[in-house]
C-alpha cells in the first residue's frame, strides 16, 4: 500500500497550472520537522518534498497555502523525472486541510 499522512509547514508560494488536458494542478512545498524514537533513542526527521493537488477548483488554496501556514496532507507518493532525468518522490495529495 502507498499511502501517506503528514503535517508541515509550506515553505514555498503554492502555484496553479493547467496540464494540456485540462486538469488543475496545485503545487507547493511542505517541510516536515519532528522527533522520532528509533532503536530506543530519539532523532531528529526532516523531510521536504513537493505536493501536488489534482483536479477542479484549487484557486481557493492559493490564497490559503501561504509560506508559514500548517497543513496536514494524505495522499499517495510518485516518482516525477524532470527533462534532465533526475527522479524525485512527489505526494499527490487527495485530502489536504489547513490546521
Amino acid at each position: 500500500m502507498n499511502r501517506l499522512h503528514i503535517t508541515g509547514t509550506i515553505c514555498k508560494p503554492a502555484r496553479l497550472d493547467v496540464s494540456p488536458s485540462g486538469i488543475e494542478h496545485l503545487m507547493a512545498v511542505i517541510e516536515h520537522r519532528s522527533m522520532q524514537a528509533e532503536a530506543g533513542l530519539n532523532r531528529q526527521s526532516y523531510v521536504k518534498l513537493q505536493l501536488i493537488l489534482s483536479g477542479e477548483g484549487l484557486q481557493h488554496w492559493l490564497q490559503k497555502l501561504t509560506v508559514g501556514c500548517e497543513v496536514h496532507a494524505e495522499g499517495f507518493l510518485h516518482r516525477h523525472e524532470d527533462k534532465n532525468g533526475l527522479s524525485r518522490l512527489v505526494l499527490h495529495a487527495q485530502h489536504l486541510e489547513q490546521i
